[in-house]
C-alpha cells in the first residue's frame, strides 16, 4: 500500500519512542509511515525522536536486499518497478518496500509525488509498501532521510527494498552508497547507446536491463544488450569480483524479470561468500556517519544567530561584486 506525508496524522500527535518501535516491529504500516515522516522532518524535536526510534530498531534491520534502480527519464522505471515488484512478491515470496524519490521543484519547492498514481497494481498488494518522498535539494535524487527510511522498512519486516532515483543525470553516487545492488535501466533505439550514458554510472552498475523489449523493439533491445555487454568488458572488475551482466525485459509482457532476479541472486551469493557484501555494508555505515556530520555542521552553521544576522548583508555584497565569494565564506565561518 502507498503511504505519504499528506495522509498522515499531524506530527503534533506524536507517540513515545517505545510506541513507534513496538508498532514498527509488529509490521504496523501506519506507524512505519509516521516514523518515516519523523525522519523527513527538519524540526529538531522530530529529529531527536526519530533518532531514538532508529537506534532502537537498528538491531532488527539487517535482513534485506537493498536494490537501487535508476535510468534516464522515459525508460519506464515505475512500470518496471511495479512489474518486478509483483514478480518478487508472487514468485519469490518477498515483502517489498519501495522508496520512490520524486523530483522537487527548485523554484517552488513542490514535489509531484507521482508514483502514487503510476503503480496501481503494486500499490494494492498487501505485501508491498510504497513511500513516495520528495528529493529536496539532494544530489542524485535521493532525499537525506532515505537511509533512515531503509532501516525502518527493514525493521518492519520488508526483505526487499527498492530505492528509485529521479534519474536526471545528476550524480548517482548517493544511491549507490546505500544499496547492495545497483540496477541501471536503459532504452534501446534511442540513439547511440554507448554515448547516451555517463561512463561513471555504467561503472557503478551491477547490472543493466534494457527495458521495453517487446513487439518490434525486441531486435533493437537484443542489439543494445550486446553493445552494452561488450562495453562493460572494457571496464576493470570492481572489488566485489563481479562482472556486470546485461539483460532485456518487458514490464508489459512480464518477460526477463526472472533473469534479472537470478542475476541479483548470483551477485548476492558471490559477494556474501567472498565477504564483500558485509564489507560494503560496513563501509556504507561509515559513509553515512560522515555525511550526517557534514549535514549537521551545515545545519548548525545556518542556525547560528550571528550567521543569520550577517548572512543577508554579506550575500548582497557578493551578489553585487563588492566582495569575493571566498572572502565572504571565510568571514562567515569565523562567526561560528
Amino acid at each position: 500500500m502507498i503511504y505519504s506525508p499528506q495522509t498522515l496524522i499531524p506530527l503534533a500527535k506524536r507517540f513515545s519512542p517505545e510506541k513507534y518501535v513496538e508498532g514498527i516491529l509488529a509490521g504496523d504500516r501506519v506507524m512505519l509511515s509516521r516514523a518515516i515522516t519523523l525522519v523527513e522532518s527538519r524540526l529538531a524535536s522530530d529529529q531527536e525522536l526519530a533518532q531514538k526510534v532508529i537506534n532502537n530498531v537498528l538491531p532488527h534491520a539487517r535482513n534485506s536486499v537493498r536494490i537501487g534502480i535508476t535510468g534516464v527519464p522515459g525508460v519506464g522505471k515505475s512500470t518496471f518497478i511495479e512489474a518486478f515488484g509483483n514478480y518478487l512478491i508472487r514468485n519469490q515470496g518477498k515483502k517489498l518496500a519501495v522508496l520512490a524519490i520524486d523530483p522537487t521543484s527548485q523554484r517552488s519547492g513542490g514535489s509531484i509525488l507521482g508514483d502514487k498514481t503510476r503503480m496501481d497494481s503494486l500499490s494494492t498488494n498487501p505485501q508491498a509498501f510504497i513511500r513516495p518522498s520528495p528529493a529536496g535539494k539532494s544530489l542524485g535524487g535521493v532525499s537525506r532521510s532515505t537511509r533512515e527510511s531503509i532501516i525502518l522498512c527493514e525493521a518492519a519486516g520488508f526483505d526487499a527494498i527498492f530505492v528509485e532515483t529521479v534519474g536526471v543525470g545528476q550524480s548517482e553516487t548517493a544511491v549507490h552508497a546505500m544499496v547492495d545492488f545497483f540496477l541501471l535501466l536503459m532504452l534501446a533505439g534511442a540513439g547511440d547507446e554507448l554515448q547516451g550514458i555517463k561512463r561513471g554510472i555504467m561503472e557503478m552498475a551491477d547490472a543493466i536491463a534494457i527495458t521495453k523489449a517487446d513487439s518490434e523493439n525486441i531486435v533493437k533491445a537484443k542489439a543494445a544488450r550486446a553493445e552494452y555487454q561488450n562495453a562493460l568488458h572494457l571496464y576493470p572488475l570492481s572489488g566485489s569480483g563481479w562482472m556486470p551482466k546485461v539483460s532485456t525485459c518487458s514490464a508489459l509482457q512480464n518477460t526477463g524479470l526472472d533473469t534479472i532476479w537470478q542475476t541479483i541472486a548470483d551477485y548476492l551469493n558471490l559477494t556474501k561468500s567472498n565477504g564483500y557484501f558485509e564489507k560494503k555494508r560496513h563501509d556504507q555505515n561509515l559513509q553515512w556517519m560522515y555525511e550526517a556530520i557534514r549535514q549537521g555542521l551545515e545545519d548548525n552553521f545556518y542556525a547560528h544567530e550571528q550567521v543569520k544576522q550577517q548572512l543577508p548583508g554579506i550575500a548582497e555584497e557578493v551578489k553585487t561584486g563588492n566582495k569575493s565569494a571566498f572572502a565572504a565564506a571565510v568571514e562567515l565561518l569565523k562567526l561560528v
